[in-house]
């Protein structure tokens, strides 16, 4: 991150988005607006959670990075959820899935796989993560099966159980991995070095200055997508593109941005293992916490969402899924597998761009 030309960017373009929602109505330039500094923030937002990962270590750093890095994908669905455009944020959360498992660690294993031969991580946490990923597709795939023809209510209520078993699943993986098996689970494979020798880099910030920056850049990513949430809908209908493939690719693109930079920064420096983390991390989160979790907000917001998703989606995420699966499950990657996550991300992108 060049600070020369990065911060001076990230206030300009905050501005001009500040102007454009308050004293224009053109809602494309405020869409793009919004994205550019949304952008930005979720830079400086994925660049804050590595810092803060320096101190914390590598397993609970990636963690960390997963959980504020999915931040603008939930605060931007939490706003879709509010306005009742559930099959945007249904969209999106699939968008969130997909784009993790295969764009992000895609180009992480690409450009780490062009520096290093081989990459190898922790092939047990590979194999939990693996299992974890198929609860994730069998968990959207049988209400989609079994529910198509239950009354509302029924629906609603069985949303509600599937998502508080979810959230429950989720919570105990994180005690397993933290706490019960961490020293199984954070152990170095192989005796390979996170960084290159002689090359181990000190954050730019203290600790204390690096929880404000996660806070701050957080704040900023909450109110820009508040106002990118404001105008997509128009913006999708004026260009002609389908809620799926906006919630899906546009917004998820835009808010996996953190996600971006940090997994392929650490794989260019042989930590593969925490940009994994990361990248599958981050899909998990999404499937199994945060998409239960808005099921539940939708109810306090008195507009019940429930946890049915489109069969398109589906086969998405669990396409996503099988091939990431085969790709990590050995515990070591290299660039050519990069290169197929990312073929499988454009054959999706192309599909939902013509449905």
């Amino acid at each position: 991150m060049n600070k020369k030309w990065f911060y001076p960017l990230l206030i300009i373009s905050t501005l001009l988005s500040a102007f454009s929602h308050f004293f224009t109505h053109n809602q494309p330039l405020q869409f793009g607006t919004a994205c550019l500094s949304l952008l930005f923030w979720a830079a400086l937002l994925g660049k804050a959670t590595e810092s803060v990962a320096h101190y914390s270590g590598e397993r609970l750093g990636g963690l960390l990075n997963a959980t504020f890095g999915n931040a603008a994908e939930l605060i931007i669905a939490i706003f879709l959820v509010k306005e009742g455009l559930f099959d945007m944020v249904k969209a999106s959360i699939t968008g969130s899935v997909i784009g993790n498992l295969l764009l992000v660690l895609g180009l992480s294993v690409f450009f780490g796989g062009l520096k290093f031969k081989i990459q190898s991580f922790n092939s047990m946490l590979a194999g939990h993560n693996a299992s974890l990923m198929m609860l994730s597709v069998i968990a959207l795939f049988v209400p989609a099966v079994f529910m198509g023809g239950l009354a509302p209510a029924d629906v609603n209520t069985v949303s509600l159980i599937i998502a508080g078993v979810l959230i429950i699943g989720y919570f105990l993986w994180l005690y397993f991995s933290l706490v019960t098996h961490r020293e199984e689970l954070g152990e170095a494979i192989d005796g390979l070095p996170d960084e290159e020798p002689g090359h181990e880099e000190s954050p730019e910030w203290s600790k204390r200055i690096s929880l404000l920056m996660l806070f701050v850049s957080t704040a900023f990513v909450a109110l820009q997508s508040e106002w990118l949430v404001h105008s997509v809908e128009a913006v999708a209908h004026a260009l002609g593109w389908s809620e799926l493939f906006v919630g899906a690719f546009l917004i998820a693109i835009i808010g996996n941005a953190a996600e971006h930079s940090a997994a392929i920064f650490l794989a260019m420096k042989n930590r593969i293992g925490a940009a994994v983390e990361i990248a599958i991390g981050s899909s998990l989160q999404i499937a199994l916490f945060v998409a239960p979790m808005l099921v539940f907000i939708s109810f306090l917001f008195g507009n019940p969402m429930n946890i049915i998703f489109s069969n398109y989606e589906i086969a998405a995420i669990a396409v996503s899924a099988f091939i990431a699966t085969s790709i990590s499950r050995d515990g070591s990657t290299n660039w050519y597998e990069g290169v197929l996550l990312l073929i499988v991300y454009l054959i999706l992108g192309t599909v939902f761009f013509v449905v």
